[in-house]
Formats: C-alpha cells, sequence, structure tokens
C-alpha cells in the first residue's frame, strides 16, 4: 500500500509540474502571440523526434527559443552536458523560468540573429565545432530577411556537417526558398507528430553536399 502511494504521488505530483509548465507556456503566448510559436509546449512525441536528428556523438548544441525547457530537460536526459548546451530565450519570463529549472546550463536571454556574437562572448565554441541547432522558433511567420539573418548565424558556429533541426506546424519547410538557394541549403523531411497541438513535421537543415556557408568569427 505504501509503494502504491508513492508511486501515485509521484505521478500526481509530475501532473502538476507539467499543468504548472503549461500555463507558463500558455500565459507568455497569451502575452505575444505573435512570438510565441504555439499555445502549449511541445509532446514527448516531438521532443523524441527531434532528438532523433542530433548528429551521432553530438557534444556541443545550441537551442533557439528554449520556451518552458522541453527540448532542454530532454538533451540533458540524453547526455548533453550542461556547458556544452547554449539555450537561446528572449521572453524575459520564460528565460527567469528556465535558470531556475535548469540552474547548470546556460540559458541566455538573447535574440536568435546574435547566435555568432553570443557563442564568440560566452566562449562556447571556436566556429564550426557546434554540432547541432535545436530550434523551437516560429520561423513559418517570419519574413524572409528574418529567416536569413537567423539561418546564416546558425550556420556561421555549426560544423560543416551540423545540422539545424527545426519543427513546423506548416504542410512544408518552413524555411523559404529564396533563403535556401541564398545560403546554399538542403531540407528533409523527417517526421510528422501526429499528438502535437497543433500536430508538427520536423526538418533537418544542412549545408548543401556542393556549397556551404563558411564558418566566419562573430563580428
Amino acid at each position: 500500500m505504501a509503494l502504491g502511494g508513492t508511486k501515485i504521488g509521484r505521478v500526481l505530483r509530475q501532473r502538476r509540474e507539467d499543468a504548472a509548465i503549461a500555463w507558463t507556456f500558455f500565459r507568455q503566448w497569451l502575452k505575444a502571440p505573435l512570438t510565441t510559436a504555439a499555445v502549449s509546449p511541445s509532446s514527448k512525441e516531438l521532443e523524441a523526434e527531434m532528438l532523433s536528428q542530433l548528429p551521432d556523438g553530438a557534444r556541443k548544441v545550441i537551442e533557439l527559443g528554449g520556451g518552458t525547457g522541453v527540448f532542454t530537460e530532454a538533451l540533458l536526459a540524453r547526455g548533453i552536458a550542461p556547458e556544452h548546451l547554449l539555450v537561446f530565450e528572449l521572453n524575459e519570463s520564460l528565460h527567469l523560468h528556465l535558470q531556475q529549472r535548469f540552474p547548470g546550463a546556460r540559458i541566455v536571454c538573447a535574440d536568435a540573429l546574435s547566435t555568432a556574437r553570443v557563442v564568440e562572448r560566452e566562449a562556447f565554441a571556436e566556429p564550426g565545432e557546434v554540432d547541432a541547432v535545436v530550434s523551437g522558433l516560429g520561423l513559418l511567420s517570419m519574413s524572409r530577411e528574418l529567416q536569413q539573418g537567423i539561418l546564416e548565424a546558425a550556420f556561421s558556429v555549426l560544423a560543416p556537417h551540423g545540422r539545424f533541426i527545426q519543427f513546423t506546424y506548416g504542410p512544408t519547410n518552413p524555411v523559404k526558398r529564396e533563403v535556401m538557394r541564398e545560403l546554399h541549403l538542403s531540407a528533409r523531411r523527417t517526421g510528422f507528430t501526429v499528438w502535437n497541438v497543433p500536430p508538427a513535421s520536423v526538418y533537418v537543415i544542412t549545408r548543401s553536399r556542393s556549397r556551404g556557408i563558411r564558418p566566419t568569427r562573430a563580428r
């Protein structure tokens, strides 16, 4: 009976934590619906699909749009060391939430456009040393110029075979064709998560084999 009570207690605590996280996320969406990509945190199904696309042996990872920490928690659980995980969150309330929830991780309140500068400032990695960027940004609603700036900044720090892993609620690659051509990138859809709210697709964006963006130091 005691064991059963302990198990029930754990379940109830987990449900309370999940509800608190969902409410935190929803409050931020109400405040800024155009800059918050969804109305609820990502599902476990989407989390698993995103992380399954990390390169083998991935060591240094950047997360763009940490939100409530769904992917952050999963990346740490997967074995990415806290000092090798750099999380960007522009929303000040969510940034504070992430700092409190993951005190050992590197959490910065910064725009994704400043990725290269922050990486250099934090002495996180040399250009070309980051294995993957996991993105929870709402690229689908962004202008061409903003998309290009974010992708260019990300690929300036990614390794030659590094991956930009992005989910989207749209039916196709959220990055505009002109941006893909200009930056010499290619994309492949890796999965579709039915149980996410709303359902989401995962895309892996990499440099085209023929041409690519050379890693450059932040200015």
